[in-house]
């Protein structure tokens, strides 16, 4: 992909996706550059006039927001918000995270209602184009003012403080400006506050999640299938006729997915001798279609949300106003990342259940799925693995989102909580992806002892490329290892396509 261009034009998830996947270079547009500088210039004149009184350009922050600040003093005020609010703490934020943070936050000030500088926005641009991310940590926001504290440690770096991860290195930002021949920026009124106030750490967190989840769904609906044969299964369960009757886009399009999965199946085509399937196997289309549509809820929250001006106060320069309001709050982010939590849980909920059936020496299938059980233990316990992290994203998806608690001296008396929502759901998808690599490596020993029996074309497909990376298992070995590599063959997206 060419340079991408930071416009005030919307920004879609393939857009993020193709931007991220390809390592393109960012560039602030003409057009964004303009209205960015315009804005600043309006408010550097209305600064001029000293009867206006503005919040957080020439008062306190806060309750705080009473103290009058010398003109004098104003820039300073900027410098010590960032400094003062750099109070992070607990594991250090995911590098992809980050990555994300800092092009939400250069998209959100580029559309001229934040008053910043131009040199400011170019210097986040020259932080991302050498991918020198800013060290941030994950506790700290309680997702109303904007994130401030994880937002102040991404902007640390700005005026030559902090911690920058370089060349794969956890660096003082000092050693880097050095090395780059960089000075800081020095920040002009209101930039500090156009910094930390905002969305950026809860909306990474929702746009990475949005796009994983949308990945995972299309990879649960695919080993499901393949489960499906392998548990030898009835079809008619995913006939048109029955989802046309009630009819959720989710639960369409899943159902739709799975009959295309195992079109050509012999063993989907044989014979069945019960009547009936678990639920785990009967209700893929109800129980993954209903992910779905949550997925795309949340997909149409975050689109707005990554496409919106979220610091405070905003400036309108065309209005001739100054606005203190509350577009930093997290609430609409808080309800969405919980909802997708509980949606993407479910999946790996039921997939383990899948699993389960599947080692328990049902319709034909050994004990654990291993020729000599009891002397082998087979695949006995990747399924508490499972089990353990299914009932971890049960205690995960205790929503973040209806707790509150005053800030700030009363002044900040209702928050979202939503940077909890944020940091918890990245927990729930990596759990996600280990229940759904061990039904994977399930599915694929279970469909081994229908053989000579195959499935579809796709499936085969699918299973010649995992055997490549897990061998079929006579007799105990080391499970760790080949669960590690089931897990990257479901995360390396090239092997479902």
């Amino acid at each position: 992909m060419r340079n991408h261009k930071i416009s005030t034009k919307d920004l879609t998830f393939e857009t993020l996706r193709q931007v991220l996947d390809s390592g393109a270079k960012l560039e602030l547009s003409r057009e964004a550059a303009k209205k960015v500088a315009r804005c600043r210039t309006y408010l550097n004149e209305k600064m001029a006039d000293g009867n206006a009184v503005i919040y957080g350009i020439n008062t306190g922050f806060g309750s705080l927001h009473n103290h009058t600040i010398n003109k004098q003093d104003r820039e300073k005020l900027q410098t010590n918000l960032v400094i003062s609010h750099a109070c992070g703490m607990g594991n250090t934020v995911p590098l992809p995270i980050v990555r994300l943070m800092l092009l939400l936050k250069i998209q959100g000030l580029s559309y001229g209602h934040s008053g910043v500088q131009v040199e400011t926005i170019q210097r986040l641009i020259d932080f991302y184009n050498h991918d020198m991310l800013p060290v941030v940590f994950e506790q700290g926001s309680l997702g109303a003012s904007g994130d401030l504290a994880p937002l102040a440690h991404l902007s640390l770096p700005l005026i030559g403080l902090g911690e920058l991860w370089y060349k794969g290195k956890r660096t003082s930002t000092t050693e880097v400006y050095k090395k780059m021949k960089w000075k800081p920026v020095r920040l002009r009124s209101k930039e500090g506050l156009a910094l930390l106030n905002g969305t950026q750490f809860m909306s990474a967190y929702g746009a990475w999640s949005v796009m994983r989840a949308t990945q995972l769904l299309a990879q649960a609906n695919t080993i499901a299938a393949l489960s499906l044969d392998a548990y030898d299964g009835r079809p008619e369960p995913f006939d048109e006729a029955v989802h046309k009757v009630r009819p959720h886009k989710g639960q369409l399009h899943v159902s739709a997915a799975v009959r295309k999965l195992l079109r050509g199946s012999q063993l989907t085509g044989r014979a069945k001798k019960h009547v009936q399937d678990p639920y785990s196997f009967r209700c893929i289309p109800q129980v993954h279609g209903a992910s779905y549509d949550a997925i795309n809820y949340v997909a149409s929250v975050f689109h707005t949300e990554i496409n919106s001006v979220t610091d405070n106060p905003t400036i309108f320069p065309d209005e001739d106003k100054i606005i203190s309001a509350g577009n930093f709050h997290g609430q609409p982010l808080a309800f969405s990342l919980d909802f997708l939590a509980i949606a993407i849980a479910e999946l790996a909920s039921i997939s383990e259940r899948r699993t389960y059936k599947l080692i328990s020496g049902q319709r034909g299938l050994p004990d654990f799925l291993v020729a000599n059980p009891g002397l082998n233990s087979g695949f006995m316990i990747p399924q508490y693995t499972a089990a353990s992290m299914v009932s971890q994203n049960k205690q995960l998806c205790t929503p973040a989102s209806v707790d509150t608690i005053d800030s700030s001296n009363g002044q900040e008396d209702h928050v979202s909580m939503g940077a909890n929502s944020a940091v918890k759901i990245f927990s729930v998808m990596r759990n996600v992806e280990s229940v759904l690599a061990i039904e994977l490596m399930t599915a694929a020993q279970a469909l081994e002892f229908r053989r000579p029996v195959r499935t579809s074309k796709p499936l085969e497909k699918l299973l010649a490329s995992f055997r490549k990376q897990v061998a079929f298992l006579y007799e105990d070995r080391l499970l760790h290892n080949d669960m590690q590599r089931a897990l990257a063959f479901v995360n390396d997206s090239t092997n479902w396509e």
